[in-house]
């Protein structure tokens, strides 16, 4: 069975392909942090997440939380509509530095059951991907805005 090549040489269903797995992905990472901000500002508070934040050694603990907790809450949002997403990536990558940095560097180990980086890193890495490819086909940033350049190199 044949399909139809686009040209860039790849077939019209691996872009389909391609472009649901950007789409769940984007998703995904933005479902966790929404949950993670939601958590911060509702289920603990502010106040309480500064504490714990003061209690890692975090700088300006009150204004790290806010940040934090805002950029996972409305940044979450954002990722899951596919909105602003390379704004939101670096922000989240910034947030999640400070996530490793402060809470989970000297933890000795990769795991998260363990205090380690593994979510901070695989969360980066989903928003850096996502914010790279603009959100992807199906993103309100492609809606808003238009298609964006190809980030491989013209043939």
């Amino acid at each position: 069975m044949g399909s139809a090549t686009s040209a860039s040489g790849t077939s019209s269903f691996s872009g389909v392909v391609s472009d649901i797995v950007i789409l769940v992905s984007r998703v995904a990472v933005g479902v966790i942090l929404f949950a993670h901000g939601w958590q911060k500002f509702f289920t603990n508070g502010i106040d309480a997440t500064a504490q714990g934040f003061e209690g890692m050694g975090v700088p300006a603990a009150t204004a790290a939380a806010i940040f934090a907790a805002t950029v996972e809450l409305v940044g979450g949002a954002l990722l899951i509509v596919g909105l602003f997403t390379p704004v939101v990536a670096l922000l989240v990558v910034a947030d999640m530095a400070g996530a490793f940095w402060y809470a989970h560097r000297e933890a000795g180990t990769i795991f998260v059951g363990d205090g380690g980086y593994e979510l901070v890193l695989a969360l980066a890495a989903g928003a850096a991907l996502a914010g790279a490819l603009a959100g992807g086909r199906f993103s309100l940033d492609r809606l808003v805005f238009g298609r964006k350049r190809s980030l491989s190199p013209a043939a």
